[in-house]
């Protein structure tokens, strides 16, 4: 079963694909020239717009996701705003929020990843929702070379390692986006392809 996964981005495509290995998905990024504006004011709002998007340009089942860092100190910035939080890459945006941290205390500083992912049908019409919260905390500093966007910078909740020092297969199990995505499957896998 082909589906567009409403992103551009090659990590959230290997994350997916690593955790879906075992269903009959074939899962292809969207086009080159997909670039929807996220005008949505929630995580939910901002997949179903880019789910939308990606279905009626491809004429395919359409997934998104829309996932960012919920900063309880920062009363919920960078939120739907974590991509965009600042010019340059993901290095930049964690180097940004790291020093917009820096004079918060250990026992303040609780966050949350969040996802919410949207299935939409080729017509763009809205199936299926989820949404999915890792909660932790942020670091003093970066650690760890796996993942992407903030994981270097988040630890995971009572343990002393960020989400970047775990291996693939244990972010995917704890992960909002792996929580997310095995809800998908599962309703894809009811829907679509029952035993």
């Amino acid at each position: 079963m082909k589906i567009v996964l409403a992103t551009k981005n090659p990590g959230k495509l290997k994350e997916l694909v690593e955790i879906a290995s075992s269903s009959n998905i074939d899962l292809v990024l969207a086009p080159a020239d997909f670039d929807p504006e996220e005008t949505g004011s929630t995580f939910t709002e901002n997949a179903i717009i880019k789910a939308s998007t990606a279905a009626k340009m491809t004429g395919l089942l359409a997934v998104a996701d829309d996932s960012g860092i919920v900063v309880d100190a920062l009363d919920g910035r960078p939120g739907i705003h974590s991509a965009r939080y600042c010019p340059g890459d993901d290095r930049d945006r964690r180097l940004k929020l790291l020093d917009e941290m820096k004079v918060v205390p250990e026992g303040r500083r609780q966050a949350a990843f969040v996802c919410a992912m949207a299935v939409c049908e080729p017509d763009g019409a809205v199936i299926f929702t989820s949404e999915c919260t890792w909660r932790g905390r942020i670091a003093f500093d970066e650690r760890g070379e796996n993942g992407f966007g903030f994981d270097p910078i988040f630890y995971m909740e009572d343990a002393d390692i960020t989400s970047a020092q775990l291996s693939p297969e244990r972010k995917n199990q704890l992960s909002h986006r792996g929580q997310a995505w095995r809800q998908v499957l599962a309703f894809l896998e009811k829907k679509f392809m029952p035993r």
